[in-house]
Parts: structure tokens; C-alpha cells; sequence
């Protein structure tokens, strides 16, 4: 079960664990605040569409834009 992350009214924020398949929280079970989930995680790899039919050497040639680049 993943770990979502709501920041409420206050700006204070708390984890919760939940099924991918409940509706997000509307409130803080412990506080009655008003919440909303915030969007956590890494942000991945950008890909630049115009070298989308270049060699895999991106990061050589200078197209490369993600974290990964180098690796």
C-alpha cells in the first residue's frame, strides 16, 4: 500500500498509507482541517523529442536533459 502525503490547511503536513483505489482525503482525521495531497517523487528523465532519432550517445552530443545524464 503506497504512503500519500497531504499538506493541510495550516501548511503543516502528515503521511497516510492507502489503496491506490480510495478517493483521496477531504480532511485531516485528526485535526478536521481541510487537506489536499501533494505530488511527491523524482522527477525522472527529460527527454528532448527533437533527438528522438539520434544515436544513444546524448550525453556526448549535448542533448541529454535529465538527472541520468553521464551514466
Amino acid at each position: 500500500m503506497p504512503t500519500y502525503v497531504y499538506r493541510r490547511e495550516d501548511g503543516t503536513t502528515f503521511e497516510t498509507r492507502q489503496r491506490m483505489s480510495d478517493a483521496p482525503l477531504d480532511e485531516c482525521p485528526e485535526t478536521g482541517q481541510p487537506v489536499e495531497r501533494v505530488i511527491t517523487g523524482s522527477p525522472g528523465v527529460i527527454l528532448d523529442s527533437r533527438d528522438h532519432d539520434a544515436p544513444d550517445d546524448g550525453a556526448a552530443n549535448g542533448s541529454c536533459r535529465g538527472p541520468l545524464c553521464g551514466l
